[in-house]
């Protein structure tokens, strides 16, 4: 998705939700930590995960689905779509919140977009360790977006995890 899709959604999500303030927890929140082009396997999704802050049943994300989902007149129209999520789609490090990198651009007419810092981001990719999200942590790596050392430490803010996924995820992470 190239940035000015990644607007184009944040713009239109807000317009929907009628809000000024939106949570990206999915991996076009890389936009927002990284200027200029990066490496396409990085960022190859059609979707942002968008998610409002106060919607833990969901409601508004079910709106964005609706709206501006996969399957919408948008995703016909403009081949990207918005995927409404709740907070609790991601498992987080401790901290995440105070590390968002905030988005905003003349195109997003004043809407703003909280976005993953890359590290918070990778932890939670590589908990949920789906091929595909694998495949985005090793692009992640290999472009230099993250490093290992606060990888290794932001995996330790993680405590709703088992061993068996923490050591999946400490495999995952170079020395």
């Amino acid at each position: 998705m190239k940035r000015t899709e990644f607007e184009h959604a944040i713009r239109a999500a807000g317009g929907v939700l009628g809000v000024n303030d939106l949570l990206v927890i999915g991996s076009q929140a890389l936009h927002a930590s990284v200027s200029g082009s990066f490496p396409e396997d990085v960022t190859p999704s059609v979707e942002v995960d968008i998610a409002v802050r106060d919607d833990p049943e969901g409601r508004l994300a079910d709106l964005l689905d609706g709206s501006i989902g996969e399957g919408s007149m948008f995703h016909a129209t403009f081949g990207y779509y918005v995927q409404g999520v709740v907070e609790t789609t991601a498992v987080l490090p401790a901290g995440w919140r105070e590390r968002l990198v905030r988005f905003e651009a003349r195109s997003t007419n004043g809407i703003v977009a909280w976005c993953l810092d890359p590290h918070d981001l990778w932890i939670s990719k590589a908990i949920a360790g789906r091929p595909k999200d694998v495949d985005f942590c090793r692009a992640m790596l290999d472009a230099g977006v993250v490093r290992s050392d606060m990888l290794r430490e932001r995996l330790g803010g993680v405590s709703d995890i088992g061993d068996r996924a923490r050591r999946a995820v400490e495999a995952r992470i170079p020395a």
